[in-house]
């Protein structure tokens, strides 16, 4: 389905996606990324240098949740722009013991923050929290779409 930028209303929903993550999700990113920090993937470490535990990587967070935008695109490459601050890190429970649970929840909301007829772009404006906390703030994509 491709999204017309005529059929958009500031203000308007573009939807909402719940990413469970685990600290297996963590490892495969770090060996996919190069990032290879403990503090994404051993608890002493994480606690030694003063976090509340491993935390996810800054990147696959804002990764993950500017998916919810390429899904509703239904074109990875319609996003020309996307940035983001970091406020909070997602803390990534143990759940070794505990298959399928997830170590974090992460919630994404979309909404078209602003439409630039000239330039044919929306700006998607994106809510990211994790156990009721924003994780990133300002975390805006433009996006090209006909």
């Amino acid at each position: 389905m491709t999204v017309l930028l005529s059929t958009l209303e500031v203000g308007q929903q573009i939807g909402t996606r719940t990413l469970d993550i685990t600290r297996q999700d963590l490892v495969r990113y770090a060996g996919a990324s190069g990032d290879l920090n403990p503090i994404h993937w051993n608890q002493s470490f994480a606690e030694g240098v003063g976090l509340p535990g491993v935390i996810a990587h800054g990147m696959f967070t804002m990764g993950a949740a500017v998916q919810l935008v390429t899904d509703w695109s239904g074109d990875p490459a319609a996003v020309i722009d996307y940035q983001t601050r970091f406020t909070k890190p997602v803390v990534v429970r143990d759940t070794t013991a505990r298959p399928g649970e997830a170590g974090a929840v992460v919630e994404v909301t979309g909404v078209v923050g602003a439409i630039d007829t000239e330039r044919s772009t929306a700006r998607i404006d994106l809510t990211v929290t994790c156990a009721g906390q924003k994780v990133l703030v300002k975390a805006q994509a433009v996006v090209k779409l006909p």
